[in-house]
């Protein structure tokens, strides 16, 4: 594939975007070759459309001359899934940022795709509703780059992820075919489910303009617990506890000790020295439902690990209570310069024969490994912190990674709950799936994007198993 752009193809470009929305110049492509994996790649050409039709354009244009085009949000993904390592065209979709519709009766709202998530929350906080993914990043990822990678955030143990949170797509194929996708009811079977196919493909198949978003009533009151145990062992107990009865909690957060040992050393935060793993809890509902589920969820939380459990109901008890959490992700830098995030995900019974295989792999590399994470689904961010510059650093690093997803695997566990795959985590998805199935994704790729163009070796690996 081409990496650098005839006269001709820049000509036709002209056509369909105005000055302002096409980029040429290598300095003002060069940023849209980043994205939060830090890996770098400049494109050949940016265009910014703030039309669906001028997507079909680009995508038509790009089909006919086999041109590599990379669909980019704002940027904020961690496993290079927006980086134009092909060169060619990136496509950021920051300028459709249009809400388009919003039917609080049937429970949707309709948007462009490159709505950021905290723009729709804020939008809709008005109205007493929610859309519930909420990744960490929502002040500035779009909505499409929640889309592509399935984003899910804490609030996932009772909402779900984006894959249960969408009703409809418009889109475009590889081969500049408009496409429509699901239906704006919650209910419906007729024909096979593009809709969920697309969410979490990060742009391999098709690029989505709009979206139809399923939303929820904005719930008027949440309480905070932070529960504190004297060994992860008591925590999972804990979270296996809650998953077996009624009341769901909107979040269940975990923290280990490594990382509790990081917030007794370089914050102001108290902890109890006896306490060695940490549960934050929300649970939302209205004033008469509240109090029976926080007692409730506060009686699976007690066991013999416990040190304490704590209620907190006002604001100012909620933020002193998150402050450890908080105050978690600045520290991390004392103990390296660098770290490799993962988000692996095992099922909940499983939970604490992971930390403790991570504990030993830990010891085994000699590289600090602090995990936390989104507990209530098995979702832990393992983060292997090490000096990129010391080269046995940084090849334990890597090897320590590979035996890392090893594990998850044993334990009936997958290598990405959330971050998606992109470039970091592709070569190591076939240790998850089968040949067979690989093939299949393949050929499906190819039914969507026959030349290949859209957002070329990213998510599945580059030959066949």
């Amino acid at each position: 594939m081409p990496t650098t752009l005839p006269k001709e193809i820049i000509a036709q470009l002209k056509t369909s975007f105005p000055t302002d929305s096409l980029l040429l110049d290598a300095a003002d492509c060069w940023p849209y070759g980043y994205d939060n994996s830090k890996m770098h790649h400049a494109p050949d050409a940016v265009v910014l459309p703030d039309t669906h039709e001028q997507v079909v354009n680009c995508i038509q244009l790009c089909n006919q001359f086999k041109i590599p085009l990379t669909a980019r949000g704002r940027g904020t993904g961690t496993t290079g899934a927006s980086v134009p390592t092909s060169g060619g065209i990136v496509i950021s979709m920051e300028r459709m940022n249009k809400i388009l519709n919003c039917d609080l009766g049937n429970r949707s709202i309709r948007v462009q795709t490159g709505v950021t998530n905290l723009a729709l929350q804020n939008y809709l906080k008005e109205k007493k509703f929610f859309w519930a993914p909420d990744p960490s990043s929502a002040e500035f990822c779009s909505i499409g780059g929640n889309l592509a990678c399935n984003a899910a955030g804490p609030r996932a143990v009772k909402y779900g992820t984006t894959r249960d949170n969408i009703l409809q797509l418009k889109a475009v194929t590889g081969d500049g075919q408009t496409i429509h996708t699901g239906s704006k009811t919650t209910k419906g079977v007729v024909g096979l489910d593009l809709t969920r196919l697309i969410v979490g493909s990060e742009g391999t198949l098709a690029i989505i303009t709009e979206a139809e978003l399923k939303i929820l009533p904005l719930a008027p009151e949440r309480n905070t617990i932070r529960a504190l145990y004297r060994n992860h062992q008591g925590a999972c107990e804990a979270i296996q506890n809650i998953s077996s009865q009624l009341h769901v909690p909107c979040a269940i957060e975990f923290i280990d000790h490594h990382a509790m040992e990081l917030i007794r050393t370089h914050s102001d935060v108290c902890l109890p020295d006896s306490a060695h793993a940490m549960l934050m809890i929300e649970i939302d509902g209205d004033s008469e439902s509240l109090e029976i589920s926080t007692a409730k969820i506060e009686q699976a939380l007690s066991n013999h690990h416990q040190v304490e459990i704590q209620r907190a109901t006002t604001d100012i008890e909620k933020q002193a209570l998150w402050q450890a959490r908080k105050a978690l992700s600045p520290i991390l830098r004392n103990l390296a310069p660098n770290k490799i995030n993962e988000d692996v995900v095992v099922p909940v019974p499983n939970l604490s024969k992971l930390i403790d295989k991570l504990d030993l792999l830990s010891a085994d590399y000699n590289i600090p490994i602090v995990n936390f994470g989104h507990a209530g689904n098995g979702n832990l961010h393992v983060n292997i912190m090490y000096d990129a510059e010391d080269s046995l650093q940084n090849q334990n690093a890597l090897a320590c990674l590979n035996k890392i997803f090893d594990a998850v695997l044993t334990l009936d566990g997958t290598i990405s709950g959330e971050h998606g795959i992109g470039i970091s985590k592709r070569d190591h998805i076939a240790k998850e799936i089968g040949a067979t199935e690989l093939n299949l994704m393949r050929s499906i790729k190819a039914q969507f994007d026959p030349n290949q163009i859209l957002n070329p070796n990213k998510s599945l690996p580059l030959t066949h198993s």
